[in-house]
């Protein structure tokens, strides 16, 4: 059997070791994962309460439409109905778009440092990438600008940027929106909007009614705790979602993720409570790694990038040892980690292992 030859190489997605395998691997008893950015608050109890009464009806396929939950969240979000598109995780929608729109041979822009899926699904699709350098861990918008050509069919921008954790701030964005060309699709990916606290970070789905190349993804796995599910949404214009929801498999997004989503966007105030909780984590960071001589990106997620000042998966191995499970393996940034905040009882603990790990690294050298 010959498959698709841009596909034999593609490196697969690795995501954070999980709690189990590492305590199954190195015997330990406790283990803390800061390494996936999941909420360590969890699912508010109302969208627990909803999973559990919905269980009854496991024999039933899921609304294939997710009317409810589409009517609840344009509700919430302002906007009509058949401007929002559900998936598996917001990186179904990615890969819809990238089938969606992708002819191979078209070029594709992002960061040289963003969320991997990016790429993945328009190599898939065989489109070509232009990967462009960050600056100060931050997407340059005008170097991505001057980079846009007559193949290029899809602009990606993380905001904030995974791994980096930067904001692009509102000004910038719509500058580089204005310039972009009307048919270059720019999808602006939103996965931490919510924990986002900076005065100078816009709310992408504003500015859909304003730039009709717009497309802006958001999930329910982050603040709202619903990883699990996997369950994330796209938001654009009616032509664009009646484009993608033509590659959309029907039954994509199950009984349960629509039920505790549709419960969790009733609870704003325990949403309101993981962001200051989630604040208070990154203070609480930042001020560890400057007692330690540490530099990190500023965090506008829920996760923080801290340059360790040496290999980094030297560290990662040594905090795992300690049953720390974090995030490494970033090709331009070698020496950084990258920490959930989690519990400020989970940070304290990490940042002890850290502690910990760099004096073994300093007496190996």
């Amino acid at each position: 059997m010959n498959p698709k030859p841009n596909i034999v190489d593609l490196p697969v997605y690795k995501p954070g070791k999980p709690i189990e395998e590492v305590k199954k691997e190195l015997g330990l008893s406790e283990v803390i994962k800061l390494a996936s950015n999941e909420n360590p608050y969890g699912a508010a109890p109302s969208a627990k309460a909803a999973i559990v009464a919905e269980l009854e009806n496991l024999y039933l396929y899921p609304d294939g439409s997710a009317a409810e939950l589409t009517a609840t969240l344009a509700k919430h979000l302002g906007v009509a109905g058949d401007r929002i598109i559900f998936g598996c995780g917001s990186d179904e929608i990615i890969a819809l778009i990238a089938r969606a729109f992708f002819l191979p041979g078209d070029e594709t822009i992002m960061a040289d440092q963003t969320f991997s899926v990016y790429k993945s699904n328009a190599d898939i699709e065989g489109a070509v990438t232009i990967e462009v350098p960050l600056k100060d861990g931050t997407h340059d918008l005008d170097a991505m600008l001057a980079k846009i050509t007559d193949r290029t069919k899809i602009v990606w921008i993380c905001n904030p940027n995974n791994p980096t954790g930067t904001i692009v701030p509102e000004d910038a964005l719509i500058t580089f929106l204005d310039a972009v060309p009307a048919g270059v699709m720019v999808v602006l990916d939103e996965a931490y909007y919510e924990y986002v606290t900076d005065l100078s970070y816009t709310d992408g789905i504003k500015l859909i009614d304003r730039y009709p190349n717009l497309v802006v993804l958001r999930t329910f796995s982050k603040i709202y705790g619903l990883a699990a599910l996997r369950i994330g949404y796209g938001v654009a214009s009616q032509q664009v979602i009646s484009l993608i929801n033509q590659v959309r498999e029907p039954f994509n997004t199950t009984r349960l993720a629509q039920v505790a989503a549709v419960a969790a966007l009733s609870d704003q105030e325990y949403v309101q409570q993981c962001r200051a909780l989630n604040s208070a984590g990154i203070v609480q960071l930042e001020a560890e790694f400057a007692r330690l001589g540490l530099t990190s990106f500023p965090a506008h997620g829920n996760f923080i990038m801290v340059d360790v000042r040496k290999s980094a998966a030297e560290v990662f191995d040594t905090l795992l040892r300690q049953g720390i499970i974090v995030r490494t393996g970033f090709h331009r940034y070698p020496t950084y980690l990258r920490v959930t905040i989690g519990s400020a009882e989970q940070n304290t603990a990490f940042v002890a292992a850290l502690e910990q790990s760099l004096k073994e690294q300093e007496v190996r050298a």
